[in-house]
Formats: C-alpha cells, sequence, structure tokens
C-alpha cells in the first residue's frame, strides 16, 4: 500500500476522534499482561529520566554533579534524599493507576489516536497536580516548582511521542499485513454487514475480514456478494483453520446453547470469541464491553498469547540479523562473486514462500542451481527422497559444484537475514514452505503456518535427515507447543555446530 494511503488512514482516524469519545470500556482484548507490565515499566523509567532531566536543566549541573549531589544527600539544601525519591517514585506510582483506569494500557487497536494523546495528556497533568498538591502538604516550599513542571511537561511529551510512534508503526505493519487479526463473523443480517464495513473501511483496526458464518434456518441478506459466506455453524472451526482466524464474531440473534457450543470449541481450538451484547438475552451480566471502533462487544474468550516475549522475539531478530548482515558482509560479497564466476545467472534466487498465517513473500537465497532448475524440475521427480509433500534430492543434476559447497555449510540461506531484518522471517521457526506443497497440507498442517518461519529451527538440528514428513510437522507444532526464548537459544546453538560440521544438502 502506499505511503500516501498509509498517511490518509492516519489522518481520518484523526477526524474520527470525537465519534470515539465512549474510549474503551473493560480489559484488554487479549492476554497482554506482559505487554502491560512492559508498558508500565517504560512509563516509570521515563518519569525518572524526565525528573533527572528537569534537575540538571534547573541546577545548570552536568550530569556526574547530579550523581554528586544525590550520593551526598545535597541536591536540595535541607531535603531529605529519601523525601525527593518517594516524591518522584510517588508521581510515577500516580501516573501508572491513572493511566490503567483510563484503559492506556489495552491495545492501540481499540482506541482512536487522539483519544489516547488527550487521555495521555490528562493522566499526567492529573498526576502533576496530585505531585503539586502532596508538595503542599509535606511543606516542600523549597523544592523549586520550575522543577515539577518541567517533570510533568517533559513526562507529557515524552508518553505522547511514544504512543505516536509506537502507533504509526502498527499502522505500517498492518500495511504489510503483519500483526492483523483474522476474523470470521457469525450471521449475514444488517448488524453482521454494519460490522464487516465497519473492520473493512477503519483499518487500522488491525482486522481483516475472512467471511460470514451462516446460522441454521436465517435468510441470506447478502444478494451482492454471496462468496463472503464460507459456511454454517457446523462448519465454523474448520473454516476457522483455513482462514488462520482469530477472532469470531457473533453478530446475530442466536439461542444461547448454541452460543455456549462454540465457546466450548473456541476454547479447545484457542479462538478468540466475542460478541454484539444488545443481540442476546441471558448472557451473563457484569461483563466488561470493549469497543471494536464504535462497536460494543462482550469478548467471551481469549487466548493466552505471550505478547512480551513475541516482542523480545521480534527484537532479537532484528538486531541480530543486523548484526548478522555487517560482520558477514564481506563474505556475502566473496559468495556473490563467487557465483557469478561460477555459472551464468543471477546472484540471487528469489521464489514465493508461505508466512505466517498464509501470508505470501518473496523469500531470497543465493543461487545454488543453474539458471533453468525450475524448468528442468519435473524430470526429476522421480528422485525425489523425501515422502508426502516434501521433495529433496541429494545429487541434485541441477545443483552447481559451488551450489554444493554452498549448501553443505548452509551459506546459501544468509540472505535470508534480509528477510527476517523486515519482519517476513525470524531466526528461528518452521521453514517456509512452497504454495504448491500448501496446497497438498492437511488441516492438522496448516499449524505450522501459525507462527513466523524462520531461517532455522527444531527440524533443522534434530530431524534433517528424515525423510518421513509426518516428522517434520511433528518437530514444527512440538516448537509451536512449546516455544520460549530459551529454546531459541538453543536452537541457534545448536544451528551454529550443524553449520560447522556441513552436515547440509
Amino acid at each position: 500500500m502506499a505511503s500516501s494511503d498509509f498517511w490518509q488512514r492516519l489522518s481520518s482516524s484523526l477526524a474520527l476522534s470525537a465519534e470515539w469519545e465512549s474510549g474503551v470500556s473493560g480489559g484488554p482484548t487479549r492476554s497482554t499482561r506482559g505487554t502491560v507490565k512492559l508498558w508500565v515499566f517504560l512509563d516509570v523509567l521515563t518519569v525518572l529520566i524526565a525528573a533527572a532531566v528537569a534537575t540538571i536543566f534547573n541546577f545548570h549541573a552536568t550530569a556526574i554533579d547530579d550523581v554528586r549531589g544525590i550520593w551526598h544527600g545535597t541536591l536540595i539544601y535541607g531535603r531529605s534524599m529519601w523525601t525527593l525519591l518517594a516524591l518522584v517514585c510517588g508521581f510515577a506510582f500516580t501516573l501508572v493507576v491513572t493511566s490503567r483506569r483510563m484503559h492506556l494500557y489495552t491495545p492501540a487497536r481499540l482506541t482512536n489516536f487522539l483519544h489516547e494523546q488527550r487521555l495521555s495528556a490528562q493522566a499526567c497533568f492529573t498526576s502533576g497536580l496530585l505531585l503539586t498538591g502532596t508538595l503542599y502538604l509535606v511543606h516542600g516550599h523549597d523544592i523549586p516548582r520550575s522543577i515539577v513542571i518541567t517533570t510533568v511537561l517533559l513526562v507529557t511529551v515524552a508518553l505522547g511521542t511514544r504512543r505516536l510512534v509506537y502507533r504509526v508503526l502498527l499502522y505500517r505493519r498492518f500495511d504489510r499485513g503483519l500483526d492483523t487479526r483474522n476474523v470470521l463473523i457469525v450471521g449475514t443480517g444488517p448488524e453482521a454487514q454494519a460490522l464487516r464495513h465497519h473492520l473493512d473501511s477503519i483499518k487500522h483496526l488491525g482486522y481483516t475480514f475472512k467471511g460470514f458464518i451462516e446460522l441454521p434456518g436465517s435468510v441470506c441478506h447478502l444478494p451482492t456478494a454471496p462468496n463472503d459466506v464460507v459456511g454454517t455453524l457446523d462448519s465454523l472451526f474448520q473454516n476457522a483453520r483455513k482462514q488462520f482466524v482469530d477472532e469470531i464474531f457473533f453478530a446475530a440473534p442466536c439461542e444461547r446453547r448454541i452460543v455456549q457450543d462454540v465457546l466450548e470449541q473456541a476454547r479447545v481450538h484457542g479462538v478468540d470469541l466475542r460478541m454484539v451484547p444488545e443481540l442476546y438475552d441471558g448472557m451473563p451480566g457484569g461483563s466488561a464491553i470493549e469497543y471494536i471502533g464504535q462497536f460494543p462487544t462482550m469478548p467471551l474468550h481469549r487466548g493466552e498469547v505471550p505478547e512480551l516475549g513475541l516482542l523480545f522475539k521480534r527484537v532479537f531478530d532484528t538486531v541480530f540479523s543486523f548484526l548478522s548482515l555487517l560482520a558477514l558482509s564481506p563474505l556475502l560479497l566473496a559468495v556473490a562473486i563467487a557465483i557469478k564466476l561460477d555459472s551464468p545467472g543471477p546472484v540471487f534466487y528469489t521464489s514465493e514462500r508461505i508466512g505466517k498465517k498464509g501470508m505470501v513473500f518473496r523469500c531470497t537465497k543465493f543461487r545454488t542451481m543453474v539458471r533453468d532448475a525450475d524448468k528442468r524440475r519435473a524430470e526429476i521427480m522421480h528422485m525425489n527422497e523425501r515422502d508426502g509433500v516434501l521433495f529433496k534430492v541429494s545429487n541434485d543434476p541441477r545443483i552447481t559444484r559451488l551450489g554444493r559447497f554452498l549448501r553443505k555449510y548452509s551459506l546459501d540461506e544468509l540472505p535470508q537475514f534480509f528477510n527476517v531484518l523486515v519482519g517476513d522471517m525470524s531466526i528461528v521457526g518452521p521453514r517456509p514452505p512452497l504454495a504448491g506443497e500448501v496446497r497438498r497440507y492437511d488441516l492438522s498442517h496448516l499449524r505450522r503456518l501459525d507462527v513466523t518461519p524462520g531461517i532455522t529451527g527444531l527440524w533443522q538440528v534434530q530431524g534433517r535427515q528424515d525423510p518421513s514428513f509426518d516428522s517434520y510437522v511433528s518437530l514444527d507444532v512440538t516448537y509451536i507447543d512449546n516455544w520460549s526464548i530459551w529454546l531459541d537459544f538453543k536452537i541457534i546453538m545448536r544451528t551454529i555446530a550443524v553449520v560447522f560440521a556441513g552436515t547440509g544438502t
């Protein structure tokens, strides 16, 4: 999507602020406790840094002088450092509590930009007023008010800027189809159509409509787009699996028994479930109402998502791939020159691969085969050494002399660090399959596409020589079900040993 379209949508979010004044009620849409802890930590850190900068600016001191003053307790004459630290910590605590009550730690997709900025400023100024009142009560006349005002203003600007930058980066990822949530809507009536239109028209909500589910005995109200009805309740979770659905919305009147049955299945399949509360009677009261744009919804089930761990994984991927490309740049240049000298054809080989949630991206490798290798594949299909979906030939006649060396030490995979850098791949994860392979997958095989594909993975270090496709999928699913940062580190260490052993083919 063009950059102008992105900024146009960002501007439209500003224009909708008046319509979104109701904000968000209730807790976060998913299990975001890890992310909330991160935002709280960043808020507290911002307060501490802002207070230090304001103090240095007020006394025209250097950072070293400031530290000495804190150490000797003479930063402000006659005022105990414990008192000053207590005031700063109290301000930070008040800011966190106020921000939480204003739902500033909910996912960005549930709030409007201007509404979020207004609440952020309100939380900062409210906490600042409480700090000023506390100074009056403890007779803190010797503490310069300029420090207090500067601290509050710096915190306000810093938090507003951080949230803006995060939202811009998030919108850009939505533009590329990353981090969006696929949804099915149960119902085909006016409410369902209005919800679908709402999700489609406000792209920065980060939802992708995948189809309607028709209820038994209902009349379809979609004469202009009949293909949007993808199934019935009987095939709801089969469609959810095929479409990599994250959430199901109930947007039509339905019996409580049916909703309960779907809820039980949603828990088993790990799919989030919501409903439009006005359309139901007898549902449990007291549940939190969350607004998806202007639509009030009631979350019935939320899957556990290790968001803090995934955020750390993405940061690690970015830093690791950047440093690897920087350190290996002479080797990359040498390999590129060698390929050019070895055989005619391009240096890089790119192919369309299937990534997370079925997203198509172009995977880049060093070319290790002759130029017309793809056209000659049919000639050697009878030599395939793998079973099922996989295709592998050890003595592939299409591989060049240099290509065998590159494959032996996995040097042909190095350009995939560029794919990691842009977010299409991760360092560790299931290998990205070809579209032709995915078309032959069973429903259970699609499980391996629930996560971002990787350069290396559990199969590469544990079952690389196993020809069984079932073993291939089993190891990928094992990795997904038992994922942790520590597991990624262990796989990376084992990958390094495998590369130096030269067991690639």
